[in-house]
């Protein structure tokens, strides 16, 4: 297909000489990002750059205390086991063994003469040491391929693992970042009840001396009611984003976490001139790529089980009815065979086997490319909600500075009785709306940069080592 190029991590990812290589995934390389991003110094360790104490400490907590690690870490151990397994195939199999038998035998109605009235027996001992060799000659690579094959599984775990522990750095910054939110929502509500009780002693003191009718004092009592009623949606939203940070970090959950009470500010921006090769750092890609080149692995592996094996076998050691005689060579054993095995015919398991395998291959194949695309499709959904965020972001900090000073004028023109109530409910519903929203932008542009790292696999420089880094292999 003209046009089609391969993904340039399919250079960068796992150079291990063990694991095959997969065919290049039918998808187009953009040279860079469409989105334009500012340019900034970088940040050396992304989830370091926000610049908050605390979130700093929970993320290292959680990553030290977290479940979900540890169960990633067990499944690379217990991956890493396999791979041995499949390896030890390879070599040849050792065994000794050793045995002891004591027998008694009675010669019933045997004539011996003066032992007529006697059962005469005999007894002997029988001592055997053995020691077994065997070994499959693997001519046509079949049980290299399987080798290969688990080698590709492991570096997929480790990789799985990897982006597990990721993805927990951005859900506890984002959780995290929900609790600051909540709880600046829970102060400013706070200051809404406030600010209407305010109000509705103005207003229930008019209408006692008969200044204002019986219809302010409803809409006023009306707008405390519902402050009141936000004010305990707040709470228990912070309760609740409260307890999800502490189970995510480990702790038991009891509502008792404590969050900055400012929202961190993006001290950066975005550097201009991302590389797309950056998206090849991250780990759920070359998981994808190590389950593709497993599948490959497998199908030469189904392949060469048409072929036949050849193994050796061979075994000696010492029998004698004697201990001491065990270390003598005049009473050594020993046995050599060489095996032949040619499957024949078995009901077509061994080519659906090879079926079977290629579709694995084929369907790791769209797995891969699908997973980079969508890779694509969120590092420029994060470029762009950058720009979006901080466009809003700038709107709603002039609105709530409008609306604030509306506010302050209409509760001051009320006061002085130029202005009726329905006047300074809209404008304080208004600039708390206002600034509630604000809250809300200023968070979700914290979690966009949070997703634009985890879109690009760590941080905005290529420079840094990456997370896929050859490692060594059991």
């Amino acid at each position: 297909m003209n046009g089609w190029r391969m993904l340039p991590l399919s250079v960068a990812l796992w150079a291990c000489a063990s694991a095959p290589a997969p065919r290049p995934a039918p998808l187009p390389t953009p040279t860079g990002w469409m989105v334009a991003a500012d340019s900034a110094d970088v940040e050396d360790r992304w989830w370091l750059g926000f610049d908050d104490t605390l979130a700093v400490h929970l993320v290292q907590e959680a990553l030290a205390h977290n479940q979900t690690i540890r169960i990633a870490a067990a499944n690379v151990a217990a991956s890493r086991a396999q791979a041995r397994i499949a390896g030890a195939a390879q070599k040849p199999q050792v065994s000794a063994t050793g045995s002891a038998s004591r027998s008694k035998r009675s010669f019933i109605g045997f004539p011996i003469p003066g032992a007529v009235s006697q059962v005469q027996s005999t007894t002997s001992t029988s001592l055997s040491t053995d020691v077994a060799v065997g070994w499959e000659l693997d001519l046509w690579g079949r049980l290299r391929s399987a080798h290969s094959a688990s080698l590709a599984d492991l570096q997929a775990v480790e990789a799985d693992w990897r982006a597990a522990r990721l993805s927990l750095i951005a859900q506890t910054l984002r959780s995290y970042f929900a609790c600051v939110e909540a709880q600046r929502q829970v102060d400013l509500a706070q200051a809404t009840v406030a600010s209407y009780q305010i109000s509705n002693q103005q207003v229930q003191s008019r209408y006692e001396r008969g200044l204002r009718p019986t219809l302010d004092l409803l809409l006023s009592r009306a707008s405390l009611s519902s402050a009141e009623s936000s004010l305990h949606k707040r709470r228990r939203q912070l309760d609740a984003a409260t307890r999800q940070l502490e189970v995510l970090v480990g702790r038991y959950p009891a509502g008792a976490l404590q969050p900055a009470t400012t929202m961190p500010s993006l001290q950066q921006s975005v550097p201009a001139g991302l590389p797309a090769a950056l998206i090849g750092r991250r780990p759920d890609l070359a998981a994808a790529e190590r389950r593709l080149a497993a599948t490959h692995a497998r199908v030469h592996e189904a392949r060469k089980s048409l072929y036949p094996r050849i193994s050796l076998t061979a075994s000696g050691g010492r029998s004698s009815d004697e201990l001491a005689d065990l270390l003598d060579g005049d009473f050594g054993i020993w046995n050599l065979v060489g095996n032949l095995s040619q499957p024949l015919f078995q009901g077509g398991r061994l080519r659906a086997g090879i079926e079977l395998a290629k579709a694995n291959a084929d369907r790791a194949l769209l797995t891969y490319a699908l997973t980079a695309l969508r890779a694509y499709a969120e590092v420029e959904s994060g470029l762009a909600a950058e720009g979006f965020l901080a466009q809003q972001e700038a709107a709603l900090t002039a609105a709530s500075r409008e609306s604030s000073d509306a506010r302050l004028l209409a509760e001051q023109r009320y006061a002085k009785g130029l202005t009726d109530l329905l006047t300074l409910l809209t404008a304080q519903r208004t600039a708390f709306d206002a600034d509630s929203r604000l809250l809300t932008v200023q968070r979700q542009r914290l979690d966009t940069r949070i997703d634009l790292h985890l879109a690009l696999g760590g941080e905005f420089t290529p420079t840094v080592e990456s997370h896929l880094a050859k490692e060594d292999t059991p």
